[in-house]
């Protein structure tokens, strides 16, 4: 992944653990996400990802950019939740970086 793109990454965590903090009063839907809870956080992940892959099925290239930059959206706001920055994502995607899926998930295992 490249710098730029960690970076624009990176920056939508830091507004998302924002509005996180915003009082009650102040209206974004980062925070309304934060006070309806996990529940309503994981639901719209898995809503994002069931939409991701019905795009990808459909093959419209710009269809499937959207949808997966709204899955990436949401799974900041789940990693916000449990305030686990994307580096630590990055790193384990480094980890695994030039090693099977087979040897990966061997070593999980143990």
């Amino acid at each position: 992944m490249s710098k730029e793109n960690e970076d624009i990454l990176e920056a939508v965590y830091q507004i998302i653990l924002e509005r996180k903090q915003m009082t009650d009063g102040e209206k974004s839907y980062v925070k309304s996400l934060f006070d309806k809870g996990l529940d309503k956080i994981l639901s719209k992940v898995g809503e994002e990802a069931t939409e991701t892959a019905v795009a990808g099925k459909g093959g419209d290239k710009e269809e499937l950019v959207y949808e997966v930059a709204d899955l990436f959206f949401h799974v900041l706001v789940l990693l916000g939740y449990y305030e686990i920055p994307p580096e630590q994502v990055y790193e384990e995607l480094r980890r695994r970086f030039g090693m099977s899926g087979i040897e990966e998930k061997a070593n999980r295992a143990k």
